[in-house]
């Protein structure tokens, strides 16, 4: 006969195991971003977007007058860029690409209008590898719950 301490164990443990493999599951593959801030007169801000080959991505820029700056790995970006400068843009510029390769594309922008600057973006990102290590160390922490509260049938510890 299972204790009432064995059966919280195996429910929290089991509930603790969904959640962590809900999730690893949940995060493979790319990931879609939503953006859609709004900056003042002379901040500035920069995007780096982790994506694989293949990711499309989209950015609309919107404000009086600002710089843009965009660098990527290769020659993995398809819209114009003039090396490693600042290039000034006034009211709206509408960026799609596509990532050629695999890599971070970098974006850098200022506000330099006398209003302020919308950014808003649909943006296919690749989730960070060390997220996966996250998600085992829950998995095996509900595992680890079981198995103690596996314990409380077995034999009832002393001071229990």
């Amino acid at each position: 006969m299972l204790t009432k301490r064995t059966i919280i164990g195996l429910i929290v443990g089991s509930a603790i195991i969904a959640i962590g493999g809900y999730s690893l599951i949940t995060s493979i593959g790319l990931q879609t971003v939503n953006v859609n801030e709004t900056f003042g007169v002379g901040e500035s801000t920069s995007y780096q977007i982790s994506a694989s080959d293949g990711a499309v991505q989209q950015m609309k820029i919107t404000g009086e007058k600002f710089n843009l700056k965009l660098s990527s790995p290769g020659t993995g970006l398809q819209i114009p860029k003039e090396g490693d400068s600042f290039v000034t843009h006034e009211k709206e510029v509408t960026l799609n690409w596509v990532h050629l390769k695999d890599g971070v594309t970098k974006i850098q922008l200022q506000n330099l209008g006398s209003t302020d600057m919308t950014v808003e973006a649909t943006l296919n990102v690749t989730t960070d590898p060390i997220l996966f290590s996250y998600h085992f160390i829950v998995i095996i922490s509900g595992m680890i719950i079981i198995g103690f509260s596996m314990g409380f049938t077995i034999r009832k510890p002393k001071g229990f």
